[in-house]
């Protein structure tokens, strides 16, 4: 499994080394987007909203837009010494609380721990205690340049970081229109709904759902390979040298020509002029006429 992150994280005295692996993966279908006309893929690139010109990555730098059009630029190299520097720090465990109180709309993504060079003990330790106390604990780490709060806990045996969205991160539900403020229902409609529930509730098994869309799509995209509905992307024309240099030739002798010249004259290939001319025949008189005596 790839590792997306090294460092140590504590709690108290106790320090472990540890990696990160994810812990999920995207299965989402990648659809391309070609050119109809010839089954070309589309090329996005980088333009300049004022110089209309196509920008390279080295002439790309990153900045904080603090006001409509104005902009504080960050250099590569700050925001790089800025990264290290808080990656580098231990990742301290700042609480323990029970998962309970923390709602399901703060969880972000998670992460598998492993225990680096050394750490296998102090990792047991871990998570013994949070199998025992049933509490989790609440951390800070720094990936991919940004800080956030992260949930550790115990995930069949393995010890996982969950991120969690700050406060601010978080939307406030009171901002949602048209949510009714009053329930405005009867009890036979509520006692009906819960009676609904309780014939639907069931134990939780992840392996019985899946993603029909997905599956679907794939479906489709396997019949289509298998009866020869494909398409091959077309190729770009390039004029060959000799045509190149045909019309380098002719422009050249365009560019030159006297205006007296016919154009005749200026069709007669190289391989004509060097053949050598034959010599004109010479014009047959005609017979004179004989006068008749009277």
């Amino acid at each position: 499994m790839h590792t997306m992150w090294k460092g140590s994280i504590s709690f108290g005295l106790v320090n472990i080394p540890i990696k990160l692996h994810t812990a999920t993966e995207d299965k989402d279908i990648k659809l391309r987007t070609l050119h109809n006309k010839c089954h070309a893929p589309i090329k996005y690139e980088k333009i300049c909203t004022v110089c209309e010109e196509e920008v390279k990555p080295e002439d790309i730098v990153k900045a904080y837009e603090y006001t409509k059009g104005k902009f504080v630029v960050l250099d590569n190299e700050e925001l790089e010494k800025l990264r290290k520097e808080n990656e580098e720090k231990a990742v301290e465990i700042i609480d323990f609380v029970k998962i309970e109180e923390i709602d399901p709309i703060y969880f972000d993504r998670t992460y598998y721990m492993s225990p680096n060079e050394g750490g296998s003990k102090a990792y047991s330790l871990l998570r013994k205690a949070l199998q025992e106390s049933q509490k989790v604990g609440l951390a800070k780490i720094i990936i991919r340049s940004k800080e956030q709060m992260a949930v550790i806990r115990v995930y069949e045996n393995t010890l996982v970081m969950e991120t969690i969205h700050y406060p601010d991160e978080v939307r406030k539900a009171g901002d949602v229109p048209n949510v009714p403020a009053d329930d405005k229902v009867t009890d036979r409609e509520l006692e009906t709904a819960i009676l609904l529930i309780d014939q639907l509730t069931t134990k939780f098994e992840p392996e019985k759902y899946t993603d029909e869309y997905r599956t679907a799509l794939l479906e489709l995209i396997e019949s289509k390979r298998a009866g020869q509905e494909t398409v091959t992307v077309g190729t770009k024309e390039v004029a060959s040298n000799v045509t190149d240099l045909m019309a380098a030739l002719q422009a050249s002798i365009d560019r030159t020509k006297p205006n007296n010249i016919p154009t005749t004259a200026l069709k007669t290939s190289p391989a004509d002029i060097a053949k050598p001319k034959k010599a004109a025949a010479p014009r047959k008189k005609a017979p004179s006429k004989v006068k008749k005596e009277a």
